[in-house]
């Protein structure tokens, strides 16, 4: 692949320049949002590097960053209100599906393979294979991608896990459908799982070590 715009890298000074362009590139990325004009920030940076002044002041500036971050917010709300309403419709559609229980915190669950091992406590560490979606099948997290069983704590996991395991026997396999309270809730998880999304996992509880 050939990367737009081609550029001379030979002598260490240019390839040391292009390394700060890369670190730049990166905080813009981070901190991109719907409009981000690329030509229009490498302006501020050749105004400022070449002759240290801007062609606007900082009063023009902070009045368009709060523009931005007020609309950023305004866009943010509205997914976040989506994917609630989405959450709504599909934990109300699956707990109307045969086999599915309900817990009084909301929890859905479904037996997939019965085991008649132990349960967990809330201070074990247990071993499991899992597979994690979104509601809409996109894969986000799978011990069985990974081809490697997942050991932790059963209290340092989301409070749907926390719940479903301790009701989980040693060889159970489960599939459990966690409302975004028991998931990531209103703040999500990083870029990976956004704020209030229901979650679907297939868990199978292979062994516990109290």
């Amino acid at each position: 692949m050939t990367l737009r715009p081609e550029v001379e890298l030979t002598t260490d000074e240019q390839k040391a320049s292009y390394g700060f362009g890369l670190q730049f590139g990166e905080q813009l990325r981070r901190n991109s949002f719907d409009g981000l004009d690329l030509e229009a920030a490498l302006a501020g940076i050749q105004h400022w590097y070449q002759h240290q002044q801007a062609a606007i002041d900082d009063g023009q500036i902070n009045a368009a960053y709060r523009v931005v971050q007020e609309k950023k917010q305004a866009r943010e709300a509205e997914l976040a209100g989506k994917r609630e309403e989405l959450a709504t419709v599909f934990l109300e559609a699956n707990a109307a599906r045969e086999g599915v229980s309900v817990t009084d915190s909301g929890l859905q669950y479904e037996v997939l393979e019965a085991g008649d091992g132990t349960s967990p406590g809330p201070r074990s560490t247990v071993v499991t294979h899992y597979h994690g979606t979104l509601v809409d099948g996109t894969v986000f997290d799978s011990s069985v991608e990974r081809g490697e069983p997942a050991e932790f704590g059963v209290h340092e996991v989301i409070p749907g896990w926390t719940e479903a395991l301790q009701m989980m026997s040693v060889g159970d396999k489960w599939r459990i459908a966690c409302p975004p309270q028991l998931a990531y809730g209103e703040q999500g998880a990083g870029n990976v799982i956004p704020p209030n999304t229901a979650l679907v996992f297939e868990i199978h509880l292979i062994e516990v070590k109290d």
